[in-house]
């Protein structure tokens, strides 16, 4: 049966790609579900602090996109899981992912003053806070796993699966692979570099959200490559899309500060090929993400859509 697309993020159309991209109707429920765990799970013990709280509270429950939750609940769901089973999961994605943007926009990282359209959180509650924010959040993801996954094993997985993927290897090792680049000979600086970084500074996140989802629903082996797959080419290609947007995007519809990788003179895929190759190569990461979806049976129309959105979009 097929499932009638409503539109829950903004129309996106490019000079090359003139159809509107939609997502499927279950989406904005289940971002719904997701809104109310994220507020349930940061509802903590009069022990923590009420400022701490408020702080972690104010960016978690900023809105956004909530990619990396989705991703996890349509991977268990196209694996034939029980979503309810993958939302602890969900939400320890986006807790790992709301303190790596806290830390992010410190002074002494990218200093940004404005996230989402309003005060980043250390403009809001200062520089101590907003970093005991983001330790905050980093632990209690693990916390979040170890107690609301109902199967130990894949308790276990996930944790493994989310040390590695936001850890020295991925995301956190990605972040200071990208600080060096800024002052790195830029002899040694090519494609391949950016590449490696974005793959873990964005990417590892985005994969390990696919293969949590699939874990939980007891995937095959061929099920995991695929999905793994789909989000390494997606987790790329969003980053692409991230750094087209500094130089092509509005602080408006960005709700930040834009053109900062340009003035900062970064290494991003514009400066390596240019806006229009850029481009070129994000949308053949999306049809090798969609085309990894063929080996499942069933509608995979929302991961489709999700892969779309990553690189068709303006904000």
């Amino acid at each position: 049966m097929q499932v009638k697309p409503v539109c829950i993020f903004h129309r996106h159309r490019t000079e090359n790609e003139n159809s509107v991209h939609v997502f499927p109707a279950p989406i904005p429920e289940w971002r719904s579900q997701i809104e109310q765990a994220l507020d349930h799970a940061s509802k903590f013990s009069a022990d923590c602090p009420p400022r701490l709280q408020e702080s972690i509270r104010y960016s978690l429950l900023a809105g956004g996109k909530r990619l990396r939750p989705l991703l996890a609940l349509l991977s268990c769901e196209i694996c034939g899981g029980d979503i309810s089973r993958a939302m602890p999961a969900a939400c320890a994605l986006e807790m790992i992912h709301t303190y790596s943007l806290i830390h992010d926009d410190l002074p002494a990282m990218d200093d940004d003053d404005l996230r989402r359209g309003r005060p980043t959180n250390h403009v809001q509650f200062g520089e101590a806070t907003a970093i005991l924010a983001g330790d905050g959040l980093l632990t209690h993801a693990f916390f979040w796993l170890s107690t609301r996954v109902n199967d130990p094993k894949h308790a276990v997985a996930c944790t493994h699966e989310l040390a590695i993927a936001s850890g020295i290897t991925g995301m956190v090792g990605g972040q200071q692979a990208d600080l060096e680049a800024e002052t790195a000979d830029p002899e040694t600086l090519n494609l391949e570099v950016l590449q490696e970084i974005h793959r873990r500074k964005t990417g590892c996140l985005i994969r390990c959200a696919m293969r949590m989802g699939a874990l939980i629903a007891n995937a095959t082996s061929v099920q995991l490559d695929a999905l793994t797959y789909y989000g390494e080419c997606i987790g790329l290609a969003f980053q692409i899309a991230d750094d087209l947007l500094d130089v092509t995007g509005s602080a408006e519809k960005m709700g930040k500060q834009v053109a900062k990788d340009t003035q900062h003179k970064k290494l991003t895929f514009p400066s390596q090929l240019g806006l229009d190759e850029s481009q070129s190569q994000a949308e053949q990461l999306v049809k090798e993400a969609i085309s990894a979806l063929k080996i499942f049976p069933g509608n995979t129309a929302a991961l489709e859509a999700i892969a779309m959105y990553s690189v068709f979009r303006d904000h």
